[in-house]
């Protein structure tokens, strides 16, 4: 769990962001000036800090410098009621990672924040991919089936050059493990590797997302802002579902490709680019192109050298290893000797399953036995329940609907159904994501803010 540092003398303030910042999943931590606020960050392990910059005593640009000197890598994102031009220029050079203005706008301030963690994070993986060797490094793409073995043989193939790639499959398949391994092969492995998740973006922040803006360019553009083309700048830029980009993106991410130059939005200025663009989908590219909702310009561009990811169900021998392996980094996270062991008649039933989320569903399966099974091994009945009811195909041998998954509703009206069903669900996701709104909204497909109205209309409770 990451841990948020909030610096504000207002107790108002303090209170707010820690509950909205509970609310995305994260450990906050709170201090009414510069000095307490220090002494945290000298006792705590803090990811990312939220500092105003009016602060009684010592002020908060001077608190910045005091963190940027204790730890550099830590992003400090400041706020302040009584913002300025000036002000927000004088923050971002000395190493602060946004400045945002008062009245606070919560969606803003979440979507900074995990903005600021993901830069610190790719740094860090960054520094770990200079270290691979992909020869020795344990590959991320687990298992043995033929299907997979293509899969490694064209990453083999295409890992020293820069041809662009287009990889098509269903979603929880490992696009991104792929685009990843892609990378690592790859003579750019010294340098950045950036995904975009174009889904998750709204229409209205994807260009400027991807391709930075100049000050003044919007309301709220204090300071120029890269993009993630100039972050990736000498490494590779992962387009994750690159088909849900609005028509206006597809146009300027075509003609990038095509001359390696952009412009921020609000700028005049060309600024040169190198990167190794790896793109995405889960979409029938050929139906998106027929319907007119993906241009087949785009297409023959990022299609240079297409990959298929293989869905769960054509390589189920890979279950029981991916399975084990699972288990194995739950029980190490865990600080456990030894994982759970899967009977081989809970085996059978595992895969035979469909598994429609693929091995993302597989992997958040194997977290949820690790924290529930009741013994040391999982049994079939228990591989039965955590799967949510009777294998596909199967009902009891007295023919009745008791013990599958619609039992609990079949006493229900359509409207109560509905909304036990949807309560259920979001509960069974929220626990799959530790509880962790942001990422359980991008496995659902919808806004942080959306799932958050569900939560309220359902009357779920979300364990802090």
């Amino acid at each position: 769990m990451k841990t948020i540092l909030v610096i504000d003398d207002e107790e108002g303030i303090r209170q707010i962001l820690s509950d909205i910042l509970s609310d995305e999943g994260y450990r906050v931590l709170v201090a009414q000036d510069g000095l307490s606020g220090m002494g945290v960050l000298k006792e705590d392990l803090v990811d990312c800090v939220v500092l105003d910059v009016w602060l009684p005593e010592r002020g908060g640009l001077d608190v910045l410098n005091d963190i940027r000197s204790h730890d550099a890598e830590i992003p400090v994102v400041i706020i302040s009621g009584h913002g300025s031009i000036d002000m927000a220029v004088k923050a971002v050079k000395r190493g602060a990672f946004d400045f945002i203005e008062k009245p606070l706008s919560l969606d803003r301030i979440t979507r900074v924040v995990r903005l600021a963690l993901e830069m610190k994070d790719l740094r860090r993986e960054n520094e770990m991919l200079r270290n691979y060797s992909p020869a020795s490094a344990r590959s991320r793409l687990v298992g043995v089936s033929s299907a997979l073995k293509e899969v490694r043989e064209v990453i083999r193939q295409i890992g020293e050059s820069d041809a662009r790639v287009l990889i098509i499959g269903e979603n929880g398949t490992g696009k991104e493990l792929a685009a990843r391994e892609i990378h690592g092969a790859s003579t750019r492995r010294d340098q950045p590797f950036v995904a975009v998740n174009c889904a998750a973006l709204p229409e209205t922040l994807i260009e400027t997302e991807l391709f930075g803006h100049e000050k003044g360019a919007f309301t709220g553009a204090h300071a120029a802002r890269r993009g993630k083309f100039e972050h990736a700048h000498g490494g590779t830029l992962f387009l994750d579902e690159v088909a849900d980009m609005s028509a206006g993106a597809q146009a300027k991410v075509l003609r990038v490709i095509q001359e390696m130059r952009l412009q921020r939005v609000g700028g005049e200025e060309t600024i040169a680019v190198d990167v190794r663009i790896i793109a995405a989908t889960n979409k029938d590219i050929s139906r998106e192109i027929q319907s007119g909702t993906f241009r087949e310009d785009l297409f023959f561009r990022l299609n240079v050298v297409p990959l298929r990811m293989p869905s769960l169900r054509e390589r189920r021998e890979d279950i029981p290893i991916l399975l084990n392996r699972f288990l194995e980094d739950c029980a190490r996270e865990r600080g456990q000797e030894r994982c759970l062991v899967c009977e081989p008649q809970a085996m059978e039933e595992l895969c035979a399953h469909s598994w429609p989320g693929n091995v993302r569903e597989l992997k958040n399966f194997a977290e949820r036995v690790s924290i529930m099974a009741a013994g040391t091994s999982l049994t079939r009945e228990e591989a039965r329940r955590f799967l949510g009811g009777a294998a596909p195909g199967q009902v009891p041998e007295d023919g009745s609907e008791k013990g599958s998954a619609l039992a609990d509703y079949l006493d229900m009206g359509l409207s109560e159904a509905r909304d036990c069903f949807e309560r259920d669900f979001l509960q069974a996701k929220l626990r799959a994501h530790n509880n962790n709104i942001s990422r359980t909204a991008q496995a659902l497909g919808i806004y942080p803010g959306s799932l958050h109205g569900k939560i309220k209309k359902l009357g779920i409770e979300v364990e802090r």
